[in-house]
């Protein structure tokens, strides 16, 4: 029996909403914001051959198409409370949105945010999210935020996720366990939500890193009047063999290969032992990279502080 749209929702993506007043079912989901806090609001779409292969595994899909969207909260400091879905789909296929409809609450629960409406249509793939989450009014992360003198952090290796790009279209080879690696980066993102909260009031500015290190440092560079410069021995390195790290495609990757969803955040020379002491507790390798300064777009300087004339900065949606 096929399935209508009314039953596909109620089947796959219809549960309990407790922290909503109203989830889905209606015309409009109703929420009420918590006293005292703003709320951050944020949307992606994933479009098949665009943003993912055809073949990604459904449930690796339902994870990242939220996961996406949960950095974009942890990027603001943001608690993220509340998802809606549209997503578009060739056929109603029980096979594919059972798993689908899996990962994405997988993720949803971890960090207790509820599905609270969404549309659905026949079409090509295409999902859609819009995340609503709350932060404490007056501290959410901004890009325009930083200072000059502040350093640059990154909350961990970039690269991993563009390197198993390109061994998916033929471009370099990868060994198991370095594709494993990669792949797990590029399918299953995990998004730095307890780390944006935890920046609050020690962060200046912060961005995930979506489209590369380098085009997305550029928008806390222009949004807060400033030159930004990185030093390319102090990034830090996935877990990648010698041979990979070696490849003359890694750099590339590591600066401007995008879908790594870490944090990059400004913060006061001051809070060097906080931040230091946040990695250590947060179990996550930060690290700082460069500083802020007058003036105005990102340098990258190799290992004899010259700077590197960089081809590619990142992705272009419209490349």
């Amino acid at each position: 029996m096929a399935l209508d749209e009314f039953d596909l929702i109620r089947r796959y993506f219809t549960r309990a909403t407790p922290a909503a007043v109203l989830g889905v079912g209606d015309d409009a989901a109703l929420v009420a914001p918590s006293a005292g806090r703003q709320l951050a609001i944020s949307a992606d779409m994933l479009l098949e051959g665009r943003h993912f292969f055809a073949d990604t595994d459904p449930y690796a899909l339902g994870w990242k198409a939220l996961a996406v969207n949960l950095s974009d909260m942890a990027a603001m400091g943001a608690q993220p409370r509340w998802f809606t879905l549209c997503i578009a789909l060739p056929k109603a296929d029980p096979a594919w949105l059972a798993p689908f409809s899996e990962g994405l609450f997988a993720l949803a629960d971890q960090y207790g945010v509820a599905l609270i409406g969404g549309d659905t249509t026949a079409g090509p793939l295409n999902i859609a999210i819009q995340i609503i989450g709350e932060v404490e009014a007056g501290l959410a992360l901004r890009r325009d935020g930083a200072q000059a003198g502040d350093d640059i952090w990154l909350s961990g290796p970039t690269g991993a996720a563009a390197m198993a790009v390109r061994h998916r279209y033929g471009r370099l080879q990868l060994a198991d366990a370095d594709l494993a690696y990669c792949a797990a980066r590029l399918d299953r993102p995990q998004p730095r939500v307890t780390l944006g909260r935890r920046l609050l009031g020690l962060a200046s500015a912060a961005i995930d890193i979506s489209d590369g290190l380098v085009a997305d440092l550029a928008h806390i560079a222009r949004r807060s009047g400033l030159a930004a410069t990185l030093n390319l021995l102090d990034l830090p390195q996935p877990a990648l063999s010698d041979e990979v790290l070696a490849l003359p495609d890694f750099d590339v990757c590591l600066l401007a290969g995008g879908d790594d969803y870490e944090l990059c955040f400004t913060a006061a020379p001051a809070q060097r032992a906080a931040v230091q002491a946040l990695a250590s507790e947060l179990k996550l390798p930060l690290c700082r990279v460069g500083s802020m300064a007058a003036g105005q777009g990102v340098q990258v300087l190799d290992a004899v502080g010259q700077p590197l004339a960089l081809a590619q900065t990142g992705f272009n949606h419209f490349a």
